[in-house]
């Protein structure tokens, strides 16, 4: 637990000192941040290692299909003003990745993780958590990730003992239905505009009902519970009825959303809401998403969306019609390999847009864009693409991979 400060044991050291040695090795090869590399090593010498290295932080986990590594930037930047912070802020978000990021933070007061969804009810065994955000669930990597209900009941069983105060969406059913059987919850009124997961009851299987903003079971009575804290409009408004307002640099109903968790979250450690949102300005973008590059003497935008309930939200963000926008999609192991997904989203929002396709997967994409009766044209580059678009800032949409890809060409 926090407080115990304990030295870590000759073992527990040589194994941080190894994994770092081996993440050091994975940069200079040019194989990425090596944090997960570092990981495996250093769990493999010690594999209890990221229970001894969380032993002496206030732990909150950030876990959701959607948001988790933004709302775990947010969340961080909050609590820096109550103490030091330890983050996997670039993403690596499995157990390897999450012991690489403690092993860097021997100082911190706080540990602020990511966790991938799969993981989260091992990680929360591991690190004793003092508080766990649970934003949302939808369908994602279908290859690989279990079907959503499947998902909701691991974290519910994971959960069921923990002493961690949880603070959930009150709006996803799914998330609730994961949430409710904790001790302690306090629900946040962050919405939900991707609906599509989350029309069966998951306690029994009913037709869920939807009557406004509201949500419920007519056959078993499970429904919405009553928000503490809520997203209204541009305003944080907490427990005491007071209303803050949301500055952000970050784009989006989502990122308000997310800042609205985090500053329930920062409240959890003492964090006022004024301070935290007023802290939170300071993201202007979070490995690369939502920066806006210059390449080829164009302005890009560069946006992530992995699955439908993200695509629906970025499309919610990008500049009106005509603007030039360029959809990239591969997919490779980190992106699931199954691309029927892009079936599930509804791109005639797209109209008016120039659209340029280009990815691993482009031609998959072009079939989808045909159905939709939309006009758009198959590049083989990204530079083709930004080379041919009309004038004004071209919007860049691309799933996880192909994201990477774009960042590296564009030397983001």
């Amino acid at each position: 637990m926090a407080g115990n400060t304990e030295p870590l044991s000759p073992r527990a050291k040589l194994a941080v000192t190894a994994g770092k040695a081996a993440a050091a090795v994975s940069r200079a090869a040019g194989r990425g941040s090596g944090s997960v590399i570092g990981g495996k090593v250093a769990l493999r010498l010690d594999p209890d290692l990221l229970a001894r290295l969380a032993q002496h932080l206030d732990v909150v986990l950030v876990s959701a299909t959607n948001g988790k590594t933004t709302t775990t930037r947010l969340i961080a930047e909050a609590l820096r003003a109550a103490g030091p912070v330890v983050s996997n802020a670039l993403g690596a978000n499995m157990p390897a990745g999450i012991t690489s990021a403690l092993a860097g933070g021997s100082d911190a007061k706080f540990g602020v993780i990511e966790v991938d969804e799969k993981y989260l009810a091992g990680v929360a065994r591991d690190v004793t958590p003092k508080c766990i955000a649970l934003l949302n669930l939808s369908r994602d990597q279908l290859d690989r990730a279990a079907e959503t209900r499947m998902l909701a009941e691991k974290w519910r069983e994971g959960l069921s003992g923990s002493k961690a105060v949880i603070v959930a969406n009150a709006d996803d059913p799914l998330v609730v239905w994961a949430a409710s059987s904790s001790q302690q919850v306090v629900w946040v009124a962050a919405g939900q505009a991707w609906k599509d997961d989350a029309w069966s009851c998951p306690s029994c299987g009913g037709v869920m009902q939807r009557p406004g903003d509201d949500w419920f079971c007519g056959q078993c009575g499970f429904r919405r519970p009553t928000p503490t804290w809520a997203l209204t409009g541009d305003h944080v408004l907490d427990p005491h009825g007071s209303a803050w307002p949301i500055h952000l640099q970050l784009p989006g109903r989502a990122n308000k959303a997310n800042a609205t968790s985090s500053a329930a979250v920062a409240a959890v450690f003492g964090v006022p809401p004024q301070v935290a949102l007023e802290r939170m300005y300071q993201v202007q973008a979070v490995a690369g998403r939502y920066d806006v590059v210059s390449f080829l003497g164009r302005d890009l935008r560069l946006l992530l969306a992995k699955n439908p309930a993200g695509w629906l939200e970025t499309f919610s963000l990008i500049d009106p019609p005509p603007a030039p926008v360029v959809l990239s999609v591969n997919a490779r192991g980190a992106d699931g390999t199954d691309t029927s997904w892009l079936w599930d989203v509804d791109y005639t929002q797209l109209a008016g847009h120039p659209i340029f396709v280009i990815g691993d997967r482009k031609l998959d994409m072009a079939v989808r864009l045909e159905v939709a009766g939309l006009d758009f044209r198959v590049c083989e580059t990204l530079d083709e693409a930004v080379q041919s678009a009309p004038p004004g800032r071209i919007e860049i949409i691309a799933n996880y991979t192909a994201f990477q890809d774009v960042r590296r060409r564009v030397g983001n």
